[in-house]
């Protein structure tokens, strides 16, 4: 890849320093004062890089990399080459992870758009809006009356922060984005385009037609949730809409009115999940998946892609397929169906013959 303009390399930083600041060992302390300045794949690492690996299968691109660094597990260690140092640690993946966020700090917000602090003379702030000192507010962003905002908090151009909506620290509200009849806590990332606070589908039908239901209620979004592009959340009917803290949601998601997400949740994109749908903690729905309305999903349920969930689902279990059952239940018919399938192929294939 040629030089990456957008996410310049680190000043660098020691492999004595950051293997102390992750918990990692370093195993050749010959190593220690040596500087890495960016994360890289290994195929393609040089140096001043550090990768990671996590099974065997990189060994032919180890041959060639020529990375300061990388991060492994003990039993991968002997695979390395004498020339790349090598920390230690049990959980690479989340050590590398840290270590990106480590070099290049600004990946992990929103991209600035203009590069200024304070509000702009473009922006329009409401003048019952209280913002803390250290808020920044780009061109075009509407700031709406008696909205509240916490001190590190970015607001991107053009988005909108709708009237009485409270905002926590160090949050980041990208470009175009618009928040609603929301109370959002601290931490928390918001991408392009986002959509959170606007009406739920809510209609009840007539002898005339579809009659329209008042949507009243909130979005309430804890702390350390992450929100991708484009996607959407409705608020609630007549009770809230709650997104659990440290939730991590996909682009194009549609969240419906009065859905409730527990803590630390993954939900891949495209996915839709229907009003008043509860989900525990540590759930994980995989992409295109669609979930339905009033029912519940417990703790730690793993959800394949493009599965349908039409009913209720304990916690613990793995499901996928259409409509969602166990995992293993899924797969095996899976296998039945090819199987026939195969067998038609062949019968078709001797009568041709």
């Amino acid at each position: 890849m040629d030089k990456n303009d957008f996410f310049p390399p680190h000043d660098g930083i020691s492999l004595r320093e950051l293997a102390n600041r992750l918990g990692a060992e370093l195993v050749n302390e010959e190593h220690a004062d040596r500087i890495v300045r960016s994360v890289s794949p290994v195929s393609r690492a040089k140096h001043g890089d550090i990768c990671y690996i996590l099974s065997r299968k990189y060994k032919e691109d180890l041959a060639s990399c020529q990375a300061s660094a990388i991060l492994c597990d003990s039993a991968l260690r002997p695979m390395i080459p004498d020339h790349i140092a090598v920390l230690v640690t049990r959980h690479p993946h989340t050590a590398f992870a840290r270590v990106g966020g480590i070099l290049h700090p600004s990946a992990l917000r929103t991209p600035v758009t203009v590069p200024e602090t304070g509000i702009s003379p473009a922006a329009y702030v409401h003048p019952s809006a209280r913002l803390e000192p250290g808020v920044t507010v780009e061109p075009m962003a509407v700031i709406g009356a008696d909205v509240e905002i916490g001190t590190g908090t970015h607001i991107g151009a053009g988005s909108v922060i709708g009237a009485g909506v409270k905002l926590g620290r160090e949050c980041s509200v990208a470009a175009g984005a618009s928040v609603l009849c929301a109370l959002i806590g601290n931490h928390v990332i918001i991408h392009n385009g986002v959509r959170i606070g606007q009406d739920g589908f809510g209609f009840a039908p007539g002898p005339a037609g579809m009659v329209k239901m008042v949507q009243i209620g909130r979005v309430i979004i804890q702390d350390h949730v992450e929100i991708g592009a484009n996607t959407t959340v409705d608020r609630g009917a007549m009770d809230d809409t709650v997104i659990g803290e440290g939730t991590k949601i996909d682009n194009l998601v549609q969240i419906a009115h009065n859905v409730r997400i527990g803590r630390h949740c993954a939900i891949a994109s495209g996915a839709g999940i229907a009003g008043s749908t509860k989900i525990g903690d540590g759930v994980q729905i995989g992409g295109a998946s669609g979930v339905n309305g009033h029912i519940s999903i417990g703790d730690g349920v793993q959800i394949a892609a493009m599965s349908g969930v039409v009913s209720s689902l304990p916690a613990g279990g793995r499901y996928g397929g259409i409509p969602a059952r166990p995992i293993q239940d899924f797969l095996r018919d899976i296998a039945e169906l090819m199987t026939r399938s195969d067998e038609r192929a062949k019968k078709r294939g001797e009568r041709n013959g």
